[in-house]
């Protein structure tokens, strides 16, 4: 991308979550509705909310540098 020159750098840090087969139809509807949901809520709230469901300690102090 730099070489394109676009301004492009990797972040320090990355979360990553899964979810069943079973579950693609209630992960297209949240992609799609995306826009309005972070609306609500920030990506920061909700990043953090499922830490929390999926019981990963973190210091939201850290989490987002």
């Amino acid at each position: 991308m730099h070489d394109q020159g676009l301004k492009f750098a990797w972040q320090s840090g990355y979360g990553a979550f899964s979810v069943s087969k079973s579950q693609m139809d209630k992960v297209v509807a949240y992609v799609r509705g995306q826009q309005e949901h972070h609306a609500k809520m920030s990506f920061e709230q909700e990043f953090l909310a499922l830490l929390k469901k999926a019981g990963v300690p973190c210091d939201p102090q850290y989490a987002f540098g």
